[in-house]
């Protein structure tokens, strides 16, 4: 009962911050936009999370044969 009433007043925080920033938009999120320089953003932070993503598997399952060997 406890996790869900912090996640709840958790949820009920981030929608009021969100509210708190305003409809006037980003500059540079707009700038970026405009020029056509915002895919190479995203596609940079979709590289990076890919490669997050594929290293963390191998990681696991090179974990998952060292505990195969100590058993």
């Amino acid at each position: 009962m406890k996790k869900i009433l912090v996640t709840f007043c958790f949820l009920i925080l981030a929608s009021i911050a969100t509210f708190a920033q305003g409809s006037g938009g980003v500059e540079m999120a707009t700038e970026l936009r405009s020029s056509g320089k915002i895919y190479v953003v995203v596609a940079v932070l979709a590289t990076i999370f890919i490669g997050l993503a594929f290293y963390l598997f191998f990681i696991d399952n090179r974990l998952k044969k060292i505990e195969k060997l100590q058993k």
